[in-house]
C-alpha cells in the first residue's frame, strides 16, 4: 500500500495541495472546540471517573485526525481520520450500555462486538450503493435504539440519545450530498458533517457526564 498516495474523496478538493479544502480542514476546529467545552464542563462535574477525560481526548483526536485528512489527504492520513471516530463509536456504545441500560461490562463487551460484526456485514452490502456514509448508519442506528430503551427507564437521558441522534441524522444527511450537490455546491457540504458531528459528540459526552456514570447501578 502506497501510504502517500494522493486521495480526491470530496467536493471541494481540486488539486493535491495541503490547502485544497480549506472549509473542510478549518471546520475540524468545532471538534477541538467541543472537546474544550467538554473539559470545563468535566471539571465542574464529578463521578466520570477515569472514562470521562478518555472521552474528551477522543473527541479532540478525531479533530486532529480530520484535520490531517483534510489537508494531507492520502492513505495515512485517512487513517488518523477513521480510527479515532471508530475508536469512540465503540468505546461510547460500551460505556452507554454499561452506565445507560445496566448491563454487566462482559455484556456491553460481547453486544459491541456483536455490533461491529453485524456493521461490517451491513456496510459491504450498503458502501458499493450509498458510500461510505454507509458506515455510520449501525451507529446512528444505535443511538436511537437506545434512546428509545431508555425512555422507560430514565426520560432526560432518552432525550439526550434522541437529540443528539437527530443531529446525527442531518449530519450524515449533509454527508451524502457532498459529491451529488457539488455542480450547484462547489464547497461541498462536508464542512456541514464536521460541524453537525462536533455538536452531536458534545451532546453525547456532556450526556455521559451529567448522567452517565449515576444512570444504572454499578455492575460488574
Amino acid at each position: 500500500m502506497d501510504w502517500f498516495r494522493p486521495m480526491d474523496e470530496y467536493c471541494e478538493r481540486v488539486d493535491a495541495s495541503f490547502w485544497s479544502e480549506p472549509m473542510n480542514a478549518i471546520s475540524n476546529a468545532a471538534f477541538i472546540v467541543a472537546a474544550i467545552m467538554l473539559f470545563l464542563q468535566w471539571r465542574r462535574v464529578s463521578g466520570s471517573g477515569p472514562y470521562g477525560p478518555l472521552l474528551i481526548l477522543n473527541v479532540f483526536i478525531i479533530g486532529v485526525g480530520s484535520f490531517l485528512y483534510h489537508t494531507f489527504a492520502n492513505r495515512w492520513s485517512e487513517i488518523a481520520d477513521v480510527v479515532p471516530i471508530a475508536a469512540f463509536i465503540l468505546f461510547y456504545l460500551t460505556l452507554g450500555l454499561h452506565s445507560y441500560l445496566g448491563l454487566r461490562w462482559w455484556q456491553s463487551l460481547s453486544a459491541v462486538a456483536v455490533f461491529f460484526a453485524l456493521s461490517q456485514l451491513f456496510v459491504m452490502g450498503l458502501e458499493p450503493t450509498i458510500g461510505y456514509t454507509a458506515t455510520y448508519l449501525p451507529a446512528l442506528a444505535t443511538i436511537y435504539l437506545v434512546g428509545l430503551a431508555m425512555v422507560s427507564r430514565q426520560r432526560s437521558i432518552a432525550n439526550g440519545l434522541l437529540l443528539a441522534g437527530l443531529v446525527f441524522t442531518a449530519s450524515v444527511m449533509f454527508r451524502a450530498a457532498d459529491l451529488p450537490f457539488c455542480v450547484w455546491l462547489p464547497q461541498g457540504t462536508h464542512m456541514v458533517w464536521h460541524l453537525l458531528n462536533a455538536t452531536m459528540l458534545f451532546l453525547l459526552v456532556r450526556l455521559y457526564l451529567l448522567q452517565g456514570s449515576s444512570a444504572a447501578p454499578a455492575r460488574h
